[in-house]
């Protein structure tokens, strides 16, 4: 079969999710051919995923019929003829919904194809001295993980152009089993650190999966965590751990710890998904702002008023230069744990009557919610970038929720008295300031197609 030189560059999707081929022009004369095998620019262009290649390997095969086997690998690999022309054949081995999907076709120096982790690929030389490269995203290790299928699975059916009969098959190949028996490969793992928070309680029931960390297991901080892991067994690190006491990050000490956690761990956390492709998920807070503006959308420039807003500011413009990142910016969060809204009922049940600050506005978030957004923005695979997410309804004052409290609970909301923020911490002159106005513009995660319920509605499930 010639080789055709007049393709256009194209990436084409096949039966299986995130296999992809790839024409390429190969010009040529009567010297012979060129061809540019991976132009990360152009092929990104096309929608190809960034391969992010470690290693270039090269298999050369010298005799028609030299078949290798289905092999699943733990990595994904760009393949591509350099002289002659192979029959291909893909099997989907992963954990899901395509489980056993095959897809087949023809290579030569004019096509390439991208090959996911977790599909089996398997190669059948049609010319002699047949040569193949392949591009992959992590190093060869004697201790990764492969999921095999037996090159005469009557499930897959594999219609191979020279029969199995009468082609040389290694013993190993031959040994592998039928699809029946076969242990799909399973996804990458989610990294969820800070696992024992208000959101990382959360997104324990929305990602039961997940591998979650806490201080004591995994130390942001700490180097020797971050080499700790082989994160290309990682594909989405969600980071739910941050250094949240406002007041004390004004203190000489407090300022180290915020900085270390909120600015330097993130440094490292950046580093990681940008050197592995993994998907990098960091909660944000509108204390990145001064409160001045009426409503805050996602690209107001950065202003806040003390160290915690800084830090924060800080690490959301790290995790920014993350190719695959969302950031989510929130207010006001209220989960399982500590937090206002049980300080206002336990404060109700027990007949005190509070003084609560009427002059920040803003909208409560719920951790559930935000938990629920990360598991969204996934599945639909939403544009990276930062997201506005809190409660939507009216803004409200923090004496406004502290009366719905009441009232919630069959308290009178009239026993909660409003007072300045200068007047509440008036003898408290090294409390941290606080942006006044915290409302967020939710059109952009609302065009995501996700749907958030008013505040109000959402503290009476809370309470509830």
């Amino acid at each position: 079969m010639p080789l055709e030189h007049g393709k256009e560059l194209s990436v084409t999707e096949t039966s299986i999710p995130g296999l992809l081929l790839v024409d390429l022009p190969v010009p040529g004369d009567n010297r012979g051919w060129f061809k540019e095998n991976w132009q990360r620019e152009k092929l990104l262009a096309l929608g190809l995923p960034d391969l992010g290649p470690v290693q270039n390997n090269i298999s050369f095969n010298d005799a028609v019929g030299t078949t290798r086997g289905i092999h699943a690998e733990p990595w994904d690999k760009y393949v591509s003829v350099a002289t002659g022309r192979i029959f291909g054949a893909w099997v989907d081995l992963r954990e899901g919904p395509t489980f056993g999907a095959v897809f087949t076709a023809e290579l030569d120096p004019s096509r390439a194809i991208l090959v996911p982790r977790g599909v089996g690929n398997s190669y059948q030389t049609l010319e002699p001295d047949t040569a193949y490269a392949y591009l992959v995203n992590d190093h060869w290790s004697p201790d990764a993980e492969y999921t095999f299928l037996n090159l005469r699975d009557e499930t897959a059916a594999i219609d191979w152009p020279i029969p199995l009969d009468s082609v040389e098959i290694s013993a190993k190949d031959q040994a592998h089993p039928r699809l029946a028996d076969v242990v799909p490969m399973k996804p990458r793992k989610t990294l969820v650190l800070g696992g024992h928070g208000q959101l990382g309680r959360a997104l324990r029931s929305v990602f039961p999966d997940a591998e979650f960390t806490t201080r004591a297991d995994f130390d942001l901080t700490d180097p020797a965590a971050w080499a700790s892991k082989h994160w290309k067994d990682y594909g989405v690190i969600i980071n739910a751990a941050a250094y949240t006491a406002v007041d004390q990050a004004e203190t000489p000490e407090g300022r180290r710890s915020a900085w270390a956690v909120n600015v330097s761990a993130v440094a490292e956390m950046a580093k990681v998904a940008t050197a592995n492709g993994i998907t990098l998920i960091h909660v944000s807070s509108d204390y990145v702002f001064d409160g001045t503006a009426e409503v805050h959308v996602e690209d107001e420039p950065f202003s806040p008023l003390g160290v915690y807003g800084q830090t924060k500011a800080a690490g959301d413009a790290i995790v920014s230069a993350v190719p695959r990142h969302y950031i989510l910016r929130t207010s006001w969060v209220i989960g399982d744990g500590n937090n206002f809204v049980r300080t206002m009922a336990s404060l109700a049940a027990r007949a005190i009557d509070p003084s609560v600050v009427d002059d920040q506005l803003g909208r409560l978030t719920f951790a559930e919610d935000i938990a629920s957004a990360i598991a969204h923005l996934l599945r639909v695979d939403a544009t990276a970038g930062t997201y506005n997410l809190s409660s939507a309804g009216d803004e409200g004052s923090w004496a406004d929720v502290a009366r719905a409290v009441f009232a919630l609970v069959g308290a009178d909301p009239d026993r909660v008295r409003g007072v300045t923020t200068d007047a509440y911490f008036a003898d408290r002159p090294d409390t941290a300031p606080r942006p006044k106005r915290s409302t967020l513009d939710l059109s952009k995660v609302a065009a995501t197609g996700f749907r958030l319920d008013d505040w109000t509605s959402g503290l009476a499930a809370y309470l509830a």
